[in-house]
């Protein structure tokens, strides 16, 4: 990769779907000249694809949310409340009855980071714990009065 197609990857990552011609424009290309590079990037393996992320930052409208339960199997909890309260973003980790031992809140800027909480934990975890992951999508509370 040249710096013309590492500038026309950072333009589809500001905004993958605009036009090949405005990315030629910010690239001082020829429109032919930057639909061919992103031609040949995605047949190399380059560029992957394209998707679509929402909510990924927490500066637009709070912070990522998500609960996730951790099943041990009657392991101490104890030890594994200590492993999750290390991370600053987990808020709160309940113990609770039922077949989950542990409910976890987390708060977070970006997917990724959720992502790699989880694999650190899970590669920390008992022998046949499980954890299953819920991503708050909304939240409604309580009026006051």
């Amino acid at each position: 990769m040249d710096s013309f197609d590492q500038k026309i990857i950072a333009a589809l990552r500001q905004n993958a779907r605009q036009s090949v011609s405005a990315i030629a424009e910010q690239v001082n290309l020829s429109r032919p000249a930057v639909s061919e590079r992103i031609k040949r990037m995605e047949e190399q393996g380059e560029i992957l694809g394209y998707q679509v992320l929402t909510s990924t930052k927490a500066d637009e409208s709070g912070p990522l949310r998500a609960y996730f339960e951790i099943k041990h199997g009657g392991y101490k909890c104890r030890p594994l409340v200590q492993l999750v309260m290390q991370y600053p973003e987990v808020k709160y980790c309940h113990g609770i009855s039922g077949e989950v031992d542990l409910l976890v809140y987390i708060e977070f800027s970006e997917m990724q980071r959720l992502h790699d909480i989880l694999a650190e934990i899970d590669n920390k975890l008992p022998q046949g714990a499980k954890i299953v992951t819920h991503m708050v999508l909304q939240t409604w509370e309580q009026s006051p009065g």
